[in-house]
């Protein structure tokens, strides 16, 4: 019989997902690939639609070539897998819902089986068909983003104009009843 987690230290696990684009140059082993591929197809859909194909990236031209869709991106060269939502492209508000569900889902995974992870966003309408065609995304169908994933090296922020790191408040952002400012 397996152990449950405490909730602190659910919780703690929780709050040490962190977006990651520096990744160790080792592969992510087909056993965990497919646990995540699980958590992915388990994942709640609006009115459980499911919407959603997963491609698994691990060729690392096909990597390149999706690092060179925007500058911002190009962290991605580096990681030794992504795996790519592709969605039906029929309902643009559910689905956006959808892919956050998973990407979320994804990434605490990722987290809880020693991973690092990220997402990484096409952009503007022609830079998503060139994601598209790197993929071979059929048309009508719509593709966003992938989830990077990997062992990373380090979690930090090294951009050379990284995120101010930290939380607000809960009393800044939480209200009861009604929006209190």
């Amino acid at each position: 019989m397996s152990t449950r987690p405490t909730y602190p230290d659910a919780v703690a696990q929780m709050k040490k997902v962190r977006q990651a684009r520096l990744y160790l140059d080792r592969p992510v082993p087909d056993e965990i690939v497919q646990n995540l591929l699980e958590v992915a197809q388990w994942t709640g859909s609006s009115r459980n639609t499911q919407p959603w194909h997963f491609i698994v990236i691990n060729d690392k031209a096909q990597l390149k070539a999706i690092s060179e869709v925007r500058p911002p991106i190009a962290w991605v060269a580096d990681a030794p897998l992504a795996i790519a939502i592709v969605l039906e492209g029929n309902t643009v508000i559910n689905e956006a819902y959808d892919e956050g569900r998973v990407t979320e889902r994804l990434l605490v995974a990722a987290r809880l089986l020693g991973l690092g992870g990220g997402t990484a966003w096409f952009g503007d309408d022609a830079q998503q068909a060139r994601g598209r065609e790197i993929l071979g995304v059929p048309d009508g169908m719509t593709a966003h983003s992938i989830v990077v994933l990997g062992y990373p090296k380090q979690l930090k922020d090294h951009r050379p104009n990284p995120a101010t790191p930290g939380r607000k408040p809960l009393s800044e952002i939480v209200s009861t009843g009604t929006y209190r400012a």
